[in-house]
This record gives structure tokens, C-alpha cells and sequence, in this order.
């Protein structure tokens, strides 16, 4: 099941292109014209991710925001501010009212794509560390799945699991970044999870990081 990502902006043509390019990777999109039909929009589609202009008809980003942050359900849910604003004030001002991404107009979609991956990844961890906190305590299970998998999917895997992004992994493994991206396919094939967040939590599970990778190409 595809994670819903919600865009609210004023502008028409933003609405399209980041929605046709989030739609690309493989996210399900919905979008707003303005502040109000988000809030309405996102209490209708329980979105996993908003992304929102910040001025906007009838109600602007900042107070969507701070009404999203007021219901408990949607504390947690990652904001990407997409602005013309750029002084300083004006960020400061986005990371107080509860914005976790700051991306100033013109931006790269590329750029965005990858920041909405690692929103969503690290909020799919979190969901899953309190859903783990909140049932009861089990003997965990011994039991393992065999997995064949290559030095350089296991060296890919350890630096997962610690965290860093497609970008950071390439640079320690002095590999591409589209390289990087195929061999977290060939994880998600032979591990069959549909996410980093599952397959991290299978690799610590299963114990398949076994020592740091190392840094050959």
C-alpha cells in the first residue's frame, strides 16, 4: 500500500509537478489549493506526510500547521515547508510551529523526493518502536530466516540500519548513488519488506549485521 503525501500550494503548476514526480516514486498524492482545504483534506485522507506553501488563501501555512500539531493523531506527522520565503526570520519561524523541512522556492525535486523518503522512513521507526512499547512484553523469537545475501548488500545493510541516507552510504561505500539504489532493491527482493524501516528491523531481528562494512569500492 502506497503512503499518501498531502501538498498544499496555492500555485496550480507546484501542485502538479511535485505530485506527478512524488507519483513517479511511487507515493499516493493529494493536493490542496489552500490552507483550509488541507486541514479538511487531511482529516478526510489521514495523510503519512504534508507538504505545504506557506502563503496561502484563507488560511496560510503556519497556522495549518499549528492546527494539525493540536490533535494528538498528528503530532508526529512530518511537514516540509515549500517557500519563496527565505529570511531567517521566516525559517525560525517554520521549525517553531512544529515544520521539520525547510526547502526555499525554486527546488530541486529530486532533492524533495529524497527529503520526503527519510521523513517517511524515520516516522514508519518511530511508529513501530511505540506499537513494540505499547504490547505486552514476549520472549523474543530465535527463530531464523536463511538470506543469501552479497558483501556489498551486507556492507549497504550495516550503514542502513545506522541510520544513513542513500547520499551518506555512497560516499562511505564510494559508490553511486543510483547504485546504492539498486542494491536496496535487491534487499527488499530477497528479504521480501516493502521499506527501509521493515528491513531494518528484519536485519536487526535476523541479525544480518554482523560487522562494520568495509570502505572498497
Amino acid at each position: 500500500m502506497s503512503l499518501t503525501v498531502l501538498i498544499a500550494d496555492d500555485d496550480p503548476g507546484i501542485r502538479l509537478s511535485v505530485s506527478r514526480f512524488l507519483e513517479s516514486e511511487g507515493y499516493c498524492c493529494v493536493t490542496a489549493g489552500d490552507g483550509a482545504q488541507a486541514l479538511e483534506m487531511i482529516h478526510r485522507y489521514q495523510p503519512h506526510l504534508l507538504i505545504t506553501d506557506i502563503a496561502m488563501p484563507n488560511m496560510n501555512g503556519y497556522e495549518l500547521v499549528r492546527q494539525v500539531r493540536q490533535h494528538p493523531s498528528l503530532r508526529l506527522l512530518p511537514v516540509i515547508y515549500l517557500t519563496a520565503r527565505t529570511e531567517l526570520e521566516e525559517r525560525i519561524r517554520a521549525y517553531r510551529t512544529g515544520g521539520d523541512v525547510y526547502l526555499a522556492k525554486p527546488f530541486d525535486l529530486n532533492e524533495l523526493a529524497a527529503v520526503v523518503r527519510n521523513l517517511l522512513d524515520r516516522a514508519q521507526l518511530v511508529q513501530m518502536e511505540w506499537q513494540q512499547r505499547q504490547q505486552p512484553f514476549s520472549p523474543p523469537k530465535t527463530q531464523r530466516i536463511a538470506i543469501d545475501l552479497t558483501q556489498r548488500e551486507k556492507d549497504v545493510l550495516a550503514l542502513l540500519v545506522a541510520g544513513l541516507s542513500n547520499a551518506q552510504i555512497g560516499d562511505r561505500l564510494h559508490l553511486s548513488a543510483r547504485t546504492i539504489e539498486k542494491h536496496v532493491s535487491s534487499l527488499f527482493q530477497k528479504t521480501a519488506v516493502h521499506n527501509r524501516a521493515e528491513l531494518v528491523r528484519l536485519a536487526i531481528e535476523q541479525g544480518l549485521v554482523e560487522r562494520q562494512p568495509s570502505s572498497q569500492a
